[in-house]
């Protein structure tokens, strides 16, 4: 694989510019940070977006397929989370890591 710039490979780069276009969604980087509070159903999500369950669902799917959140069945809820790809940082933020970058995103207060 060819190197470009500061040494990234066109895969990196390929996968950095995917995450990017993942979280240039307002609704997807707003259950990401709302998920660094701690698990959510997708009930508590949908209110805390004012948005509805089938909306809220198609954006959780998404993540899921992208590897940034988990989710775990307890009886017939399931409850979504951060996984290790991305974890809490600093309070009012997230670090969103793969293999050759990280992202760190911060909220102003």
């Amino acid at each position: 694989m060819q190197k470009r710039g500061l040494g990234a490979s066109e895969r990196d780069l390929d996968g950095l510019v995917e995450l990017f276009r993942l979280l240039s969604d307002k609704t997807r980087l707003n259950i990401l940070l709302l998920l660094t509070k701690g698990e959510r159903n997708v009930t508590n999500l949908c209110e805390a977006l004012d948005l509805p369950q089938p909306t809220v669902s198609h954006h959780l799917g998404l993540l899921r397929m992208r590897n940034l959140i988990s989710n775990r069945r307890n009886g017939k809820q399931v409850f979504y989370g951060l996984n290790g790809h991305v974890v809490p940082e600093g309070g009012h933020g997230l670090r969103i890591g793969g293999q050759a970058f990280h992202v760190s995103i911060a909220e102003r207060g």
